[in-house]
């Protein structure tokens, strides 16, 4: 199975900074250890006729020539820097890069991503540019292009925190479907409408969960028909995790990989996932929450190669 990286452009960050940098690096660590059968590519660097089919001209401009204000740099939660530009376009081009794979492979991986709080013209909580939301327009200009049936696509976000950025990219927009499960009292504090939000308390446990993301995907099914789902597969419902306000054991986490992954699986859907955020004290166990993302991955991936012609 194939995954992007960006880990290597990293972010020069304050002692101290809660945003845990270290963890992409630990996450490869831990592939190559444990999941031979996973093969990390260099992410490509999203261009900006790429970053255009969502963001503004004038976002794309000051981000990379430095001229953003502090003010709007103080709602991403990062100093800027040239190194924060081009982690930020890399991690855009894995997203991108994990589209395209799936859509011939069945399954395929960001191992950052999930950058779901920038909207069209501006960032915030550590997200400069939205990769779900670039990747998915790219994928259905290039089904386009090849003059095929338009491509629908499903962003399914079980981050702990809402995804309000991609929610205000594309509001109205009947191609994209967006479902966001999240803590209801977790940031953002103002939140966006999404296709589908699912709002959840502070505390819940497993069952809870399952049950609701059950109920969720049900909808889904009831509402959209995707020939493309990007799944953004946050470590932060862990019980452990110092920002999510959820209790989700390591186990309830698996099961919620399976169950995104079987949905798409049971419908011939190409799914391409990304990490988006995880904050536990350890960072050890935000990796190992996504060691089982990969490895529920890899079941599936599997599942699409044995089926293939």
């Amino acid at each position: 199975m194939r995954a992007f990286y960006s880990g290597q452009f990293v972010l020069p960050l304050p002692t101290g900074h809660r945003f845990p940098m270290g963890r992409y690096v630990l996450l490869r660590d831990q592939l190559e250890q444990h999941l031979p059968e996973v093969q990390m590519f260099e992410a490509p660097r999203a261009s900006d006729g790429e970053l255009a089919l969502v963001h503004t001209p004038q976002w794309i401009a000051s981000i990379s020539d430095g001229s953003v204000s502090p003010e709007a740099m103080r709602e991403i939660g990062f100093p800027w820097s040239e190194a924060m530009v081009e982690r930020s376009r890399r991690s855009t081009g894995a997203t991108i890069a994990a589209c395209r794979t799936a859509m011939g492979e069945g399954v395929s991986a960001n191992m950052a991503g999930g950058t779901h709080h920038a909207s069209a013209g501006k960032g915030g909580g550590f997200c400069v540019f939205n990769d779900a939301a670039v990747a998915a327009r790219l994928m259905q200009a290039e089904q386009g292009r090849r003059g095929r049936i338009p491509l629908h696509v499903a962003v399914i976000d079980l981050d702990v925190h809402q995804g309000n950025g991609t929610a205000s990219i594309f509001r109205n927009d009947a191609s994209v479907f967006t479902l966001s499960m999240h803590g209801q009292k977790n940031f953002p504090f103002r939140k966006e409408a999404s296709d589908l939000d699912v709002e959840l308390p502070d505390g819940c446990g497993d069952d809870d969960y399952l049950a609701a993301l059950e109920h969720a995907l049900d909808e889904l099914d009831r509402r959209f028909s995707p020939g493309l789902v990007i799944y953004l597969a946050g470590a932060d419902p862990f019980e452990r995790d110092r920002l999510g306000r959820l209790k989700l054991s390591f186990d309830g986490l698996e099961a919620r990989d399976r169950r995104v992954f079987d949905f798409a699986w049971q419908r011939r859907i190409p799914l391409a996932f990304a990490m988006a955020g995880g904050y536990a004290s350890d960072i050890a166990e935000t990796v190992q929450v996504q060691l089982g993302t990969f490895r529920v991955a890899c079941e599936y991936w599997r599942r699409w190669q044995n089926a293939a012609p």
